[in-house]
């Protein structure tokens, strides 16, 4: 809080002028950001038909990533109510720190994990496109 008031107070008659412009700026950054969110849905199914779009800048990649989760009810029967509640939302890694200590049966832990494949739309200067898909 302490950096606001560092800032420059406006003249209150140049008030209105600036949260209009503030609010202009909000609602255009949100519009844009729901446009590139809804183009980059319709570009990654796109690129999962096997399309390869491209411009004089960028091509466009798929990038996979895969996240481990391990469901909260079987977590619970697998382990019992006090695993589930030291490890809270099944973080992962105290899941994982648990096993190691011995206090969770690591395999049965392996068993119980699934795997979520994310897929991010990536955009590469065209010199690097062929490095990254590799």
């Amino acid at each position: 809080m302490a950096a606001l008031t560092a800032l420059p107070v406006p003249d209150p008659a140049e008030l209105p002028e600036l949260f209009d412009r503030y609010t202009v700026l909000r609602d255009t950054i949100q519009g844009l950001e729901a446009e590139r969110e809804a183009l980059g849905a319709v570009i990654k199914a796109a690129l999962m038909a096997g399309e390869h779009p491209e411009n004089d800048i960028y091509r466009a990649i798929l990038k996979r990533s895969k996240r481990v989760e391990y469901p909260v009810s079987r977590f619970r029967e697998v382990f019992g109510d006090a695993a589930a509640l030291e490890v809270a939302s099944i973080d992962k890694k105290k899941a994982e720190a648990l096993a190691r200590s011995g206090d969770l049966d690591a395999d049965r832990l392996r068993e119980l994990a699934e795997v979520k494949e994310l897929v991010s739309l990536v955009l590469l200067p065209k010199g690097e496109a062929s490095r990254e898909e590799a």
